[in-house]
């Protein structure tokens, strides 16, 4: 049965009766509130109050009267649920909420266009789709590998449904397949102004698992769910234009701004990663023998490098930034990265560690006379890292401490859950602490 056609839905051409209003808390998790559809003109234009003072990174007595004003732009009908859903930013005292992610990407981008510029972005989420027993002993519904079709697929049909509904929330889907574990998938979908592109984000994340719960499934984006199957991944292709000009575009190959936007990236991939890779279980899946990239490193076409520049043809001059996972709150994610690549281009900083080898197969002599270091190796590492980084710390505007302090938190919360269980602090299986905490969100 198609479950597009045997939903229940609102009759065609009725309109929502509420609306949610969604934001993202400073894990990247959507929070929000319902409105009956007829405030949605004053959502927009005066904002819809709301106490902000129990919400992940918002927390605080001074958090407690907030206003979330809708984007319109962002409006979206969800077709299953009869409903709208709209993103916006959130202001105290009449300014932007400094902690606000999605008003920290958007002043960063606000400084790029200054320079003239705007930065595109095009993510890669991969996710599994398994079924759970009454345990956290996870079942694999499909045994297929990577592009496999119709034989060992079977979520094929589930992921055309996720497909199906993404245009509906703004979101071009380009390429779908099965990925190399065992019920694992992508969806690439259209780049976009990295604005646009992270709400895609959170709006594909709430697609994916809808559709999965719809079948007795459940999604997940967790970066590393299974010991010993590959981890979700989420590279961004990350271009910058002037107007109608892609500016990565050089005569033979990336431009020059290119390569410094690439080189300020690689400078401050440490402190980068606490961002992109924000999890305990993220540093599960950064370890060697994965396609996972743990080596500060950059080449062409080469998939064991951090960055990879991929084969390109006309204005589709890029970078992939291959490291990012999906748990990484996406508007701070690209905040981080951006600011990165503009420290980049400031101080025409060259990229170092270039390699068309393998580079895991290579000695640890070898790599340190070509200048390639290693991301952290867990997130108290990481945290450490961002601390000592002014440019990434900066990038965060006002959600930095709370960010930092947060993630603090879970970190001690992780390293207590080891102690108690006799576990080394260096083990790289997947506790059932990761699973509680992370597989469903």
């Amino acid at each position: 049965m198609n479950i597009i056609k045997s939903m229940s839905a609102p009759v065609e051409g009725a309109k929502p009766k509420f609306i949610q209003l969604v934001f993202v808390d400073i894990n990247g998790v959507p929070k929000g509130m319902e409105i009956p559809a007829e405030r949605y003109e004053e959502a927009a234009s005066d904002g819809i109050a709301f106490d902000g003072s129990s919400i992940p990174g918002f927390q605080g007595i001074e958090d407690s009267d907030l206003v979330f004003k809708a984007d319109p732009s962002t409006y979206a009908e969800v077709p299953w649920e009869g409903i709208a859903r709209v993103y916006g930013h959130i202001y105290r005292d009449g300014r932007p909420y400094p902690a606000d992610p999605r008003g920290v990407l958007r002043s960063v981008l606000k400084r790029l266009e200054g320079e003239g510029l705007k930065v595109y972005i095009g993510p890669e989420p991969e996710f599994y789709i398994l079924k759970k027993n009454g345990s956290w002993e996870l079942r694999i519904p499909d045994s297929g590998g990577y592009f496999d079709l119709v034989t060992l697929d079977r979520s094929r049909e589930v992921r055309r449904e996720i497909a199906a509904y993404m245009r509906g929330f703004g979101l071009i889907p380009e390429v779908l397949h099965h990925e190399v574990g065992n019920a694992q998938h992508e969806i690439d979908f259209r780049y976009e102004e990295a604005l646009k592109t992270a709400d895609n984000i959170i709006s594909f994340k709430y697609i994916v698992k809808a559709v999965a719960e719809m079948h007795g499934m459940y999604a997940t984006f967790m970066p590393k769910p299974l010991h010993g199957f590959p981890g979700n991944g989420m590279h961004l292709h990350i271009s910058l234009w002037s107007g109608e000009e892609n500016v990565f575009t050089g005569e033979d190959g990336l431009s020059e701004k290119a390569l410094y936007f690439m080189g300020g990236i690689l400078k401050h991939a440490k402190a980068l990663a606490a961002i992109t890779n924000p999890t305990v279980n993220s540093y599960k899946r950064l370890v060697p023998g994965y396609e996972a990239p743990v080596y500060v490193s950059w080449g062409y076409r080469n998939r064991s490098a951090l960055i990879r520049v991929p084969a390109f043809w006309g204005k589709g001059a890029r970078i992939e930034y291959r490291c990012p996972d999906p748990s990484a709150n996406p508007y701070l994610a690209f905040a981080a990265v951006t600011a990165a690549g503009l420290d980049g281009i400031k101080r025409r900083v060259d990229p170092e560690g270039y390699v068309e080898e393998n580079v895991y197969e290579m000695g640890d002599e070898k790599r340190a006379a070509l200048g390639i270091t290693t991301l952290p190796t867990n997130l108290g590492e990481a945290l450490e890292e961002l601390k000592r980084d002014p440019v990434i710390r900066d990038s965060l505007a006002g959600a930095y401490d709370r960010f930092i302090g947060y993630k603090e938190r879970e970190w001690e919360g992780y390293l207590s859950h080891l102690r108690s269980k006799g576990m080394p602090e260096d083990t790289k299986k997947v506790t059932e602490w990761e699973l509680e905490r992370y597989f469903y969100v």
